[in-house]
């Protein structure tokens, strides 16, 4: 038994590399908290997580003075009963989307501790279910993208091999968003999969009307239709369409997902690390959706989402959208236009200390010991 002695707290604001635009919103950045975890031996974990651009001073307060004092003393391998109770710690609060973001950074962290500790990639550690798994692109499909642009994009990502596009819709009229779709299907052909992501930005009623106009493209997904807690809503439109419907990226808590699988209100599953509150979390509602035989297709998180979808038998896809690249060093591996499991014990990111350091903002880098 190693306890934790140390958790060293950061956080880096990191600006897209291209704009991004969807039904509801721009990202405008992308605050991401870092944790940094030494137990009693020496060794040392990393986790980290994200915003949008909103809330990341929250979070980081909610690690400082809540959760990673917690952790001083703890063996850093019961990652399970640690997560329950920092989970426990915020209870009055409730869970959402500061507190888990929160818990990602610290679960992501004691999972990478306990990888390299044993010698393992995390893909491994976790469940060894392949080595590797197809990507899609996102990053030439936002919302403010000519299709021109998206059609150059799709068939350049098809050239490297990748398996599929995503196209943000939620253009004010449901023709506009056809005619885009429509370009992009007839010039990458039948085989090449299109996914859709509408941001949570329909009504029940609207978004029926426009899965059915887009029926005939055979779209892979509709991702996040309407708002993530209208489970109902969901289930209305699952009943009303063939195409699949996907959703997750919004849910916090394990026990959403399983409402939306029981009441069959989605066909595919995106649990996120970073929203969902880490690996821990993360690993079960992929276990709940293989009873279900829904397939995972995780949201953004690429770097580390690559693992996760290679340790369990239902990850399907991985979601390309490159965003640690200021950060580390060594980067993810692709062939043929898919992601290959890292081969380095811990959860595989090669993190650059200079430039983290070099980025950190001062205001939010602590140091927690004894």
């Amino acid at each position: 038994m190693a306890k934790i002695e140390k958790a060293e707290l950061r956080m880096v604001d990191l600006m897209p590399k291209v704009k991004r635009t969807d039904a509801i919103q721009s990202f405008v950045s992308q605050e991401t908290p870092i944790v940094t975890i030494t137990d009693a031996d020496g060794a040392v974990g990393t986790g980290y997580s994200y915003t949008i651009g909103t809330g990341g001073s929250s979070v980081m307060r909610l690690l400082a003075d809540h959760l990673a004092p917690r952790l001083i003393g703890r063996d850093a391998d019961m990652i399970e009963a640690i997560w329950h109770e920092l989970e426990f710690a915020t209870h009055a609060t409730t869970i959402g989307a500061i507190t888990a973001i929160a818990l990602a950074a610290i679960d992501t962290a004691l999972w990478d501790l306990r990888a390299k500790k044993l010698g393992l990639p995390l893909w491994k550690l976790a469940g060894g279910a392949k080595d590797r798994c197809p990507l899609y692109t996102t990053e030439g499909g936002w919302l403010h993208i000519e299709t021109e642009a998206l059609v150059e994009d799709a068939l350049a990502a098809k050239a490297k091999g990748f398996r599929g596009s995503k196209v943000k819709i939620g253009k004010p009229h449901g023709s506009e968003d056809l005619a885009r779709l429509t370009a992009v299907r007839q010039a990458v052909g039948s085989s090449y999969e299109i996914m859709t992501d509408c941001n949570q930005g329909f009504s029940v009623d609207e978004a029926i009307r426009r899965a059915e106009r887009l029926r005939d493209l055979d779209l892979a997904w509709i991702e996040e239709p309407l708002p993530a807690d209208d489970i109902d809503g969901h289930v209305r439109l699952s009943n009303a369409t063939s195409t699949p419907i996907a959703i997750g990226e919004s849910l916090y808590s394990i026990r959403h997902f399983r409402e939306y699988m029981q009441k069959g209100g989605c066909s595919i599953v995106q649990v996120d690390v970073g929203r969902i509150g880490g690996i821990t979390p993360w690993l079960k509602v992929a276990h709940a959706a293989e009873a279900f035989d829904i397939p995972v297709c995780p949201h953004f998180l690429m770097e580390l989402h690559v693992s996760l979808t290679c340790a369990i038998q239902n990850g399907r896809y991985v979601e390309y959208i490159p965003q640690l690249d200021e950060l580390t060093g060594k980067k993810m591996r692709i062939e043929d236009g898919q992601a290959l499991a890292p081969d380095e014990p811990g959860i595989g990111i090669d993190w650059d200390w200079n430039a983290v350091k070099a980025k950190s903002i001062a205001e939010f880098t602590t140091e927690i010991t004894k």
